[in-house]
């Protein structure tokens, strides 16, 4: 059965879920977690990711103002000095982004430059799958990299689900054998989903009994992370729009396992959320466009920090920006950009150490197809994750030795 009709066949009130192949790997996980052999009070640590499709022009996000070849191949689109956010003596935020100083100011923002990956390819499918599944360029890999790290230490059973993706019914890095969840339509998540009775199909239909099974125990995990009376009700005001309807979701879900005095419950609810901010496919009238989506996104992560500290989660979070590439230093004569390679990444949290990492852009050194050179590969965010955060063998997920980043207060 294909994905898409596997999910297609599962969308319920607005839930979702993809276990192809992973029911069994569920059971297995579960079963390790009842024997002692998980990694008890690991994933307590929890891990946020906020996916910028489409590709965020990195430039116009974490700007080098200093450098004068800036507005010289920016002259239409580029952010004039006296409207920036300066950070120090060469770099600069999109002033849209000013809902996260206060992240800033507290060191608990960290901003990674130049991340990419060798021979990066800028195809947007391509490119996403390769950051998914944390593959080479040119190698294809089946598992998304969570799935794997899942794969290798479960994660316990008290928790509801490996991890909840929300507002996209694509999986990415928690693909094809997760025990995850997709919360498609945020919206329609507070609805309470009925379950499927499969006793009459056993006979005569196997395979879709076995499906409504898996619906039905995905169901009842999504049902332990639904709002309900009695639950403690955030008091944090979330923004308006997809973003902000999503942020608050997560919220929600992460409530779902607090106690009515709003305090986490070790051992439940989940270890990922995965969130989508659509839209920075940016290649006819960028300026206007992308400010809105900084502002989303900057609005929604105070919203996050605000809500998160409510719960007293925030230091046990860590919030991770990535995109499957950046955009072209040179504007294109739509008052656009176009696919290119680097691109900067937000690392925010209680445990952050803050400030500015990895390689900051020179425009004097594109390459011969006006795009800068790759300074990070994406794979050490990937191994700070893994190793620092959640204390396990990152080389045996990733298949290769990243030294993970140094970003986090441990």
């Amino acid at each position: 059965m294909k994905r898409r009709d596997f999910l297609t066949m599962t969308s319920v009130a607005g839930v979702s879920l993809w276990l192809a192949g992973g029911a069994s790997r569920a059971c297995a996980a579960q079963g390790a977690s009842r024997s002692g052999s998980s990694v008890a009070g690991s994933y307590d640590n929890l891990l946020i990711l906020v996916e910028l499709k489409g590709g965020n022009d990195g430039l116009n996000t974490v700007i080098p103002y200093a450098d004068p070849l800036y507005l010289k191949l920016r002259k239409n689109i580029g952010i004039k000095r006296e409207q920036v956010i300066q950070l120090d003596e060469r770099t600069a935020l999109h002033p849209a982004l000013e809902p996260l100083m206060p992240l800033w100011q507290t060191k608990q923002l960290a901003i990674v430059q130049g991340v990419s990956y060798p021979q990066p390819n800028l195809s947007h499918f391509r490119s996403i799958e390769i950051w998914d599944t944390a593959s080479d360029a040119g190698e294809y890999l089946r598992e998304g990299w969570l799935t794997r790290a899942f794969g290798q230490k479960a994660v316990p059973h008290g928790f509801a689900a490996d991890g909840v993706v929300i507002g996209s019914a694509e999986m990415g890095p928690l693909a094809n054998g997760a025990r995850a969840i997709a919360l498609v339509n945020p919206a329609q998540f507070v609805q309470a989903s009925k379950l499927v009775t499969p006793v009459s199909l056993h006979e005569r239909n196997p395979e879709l009994a076995h499906i409504l099974e898996v619906e039905n125990d995905i169901l009842q995990a999504a049902d332990r992370l639904r709002p309900r009376p009695g639950q403690y009700a955030l008091k944090t005001a979330f923004p308006g729009g997809a973003f902000g309807a999503s942020v608050k979701t997560a919220m929600q879900v992460l409530a779902a396992s607090s106690t009515p005095q709003g305090k986490a419950m070790s051992g439940q609810g989940v270890a990922v959320i995965r969130l989508t901010l659509n839209g920075f496919d940016t290649h006819q009238n960028q300026p206007g466009q992308q400010a809105a989506l900084l502002r989303q996104f900057a609005e929604g992560m105070a919203a996050m920090r605000a809500a998160l500290t409510e719960l007293g989660r925030w230091g046990s979070t860590l919030v991770m920006t990535y995109a499957e590439f950046g955009r072209r230093a040179q504007e294109n004569q739509s008052n656009g950009t176009d696919h290119g390679t680097v691109a900067p990444h937000f690392v925010a949290g209680g445990r952050v150490r803050g400030g500015l990492y990895g390689v900051p852009p020179v425009l004097a050194r594109l390459d011969g197809n006006g795009n800068l050179p790759v300074g990070v590969d994406f794979r050490a965010l990937y191994a700070m994750v893994l190793d620092t955060w959640w204390g396990m063998d990152a080389q045996a997920v990733l298949k290769q030795r990243f030294e993970p980043l140094p970003l986090l207060r441990v």
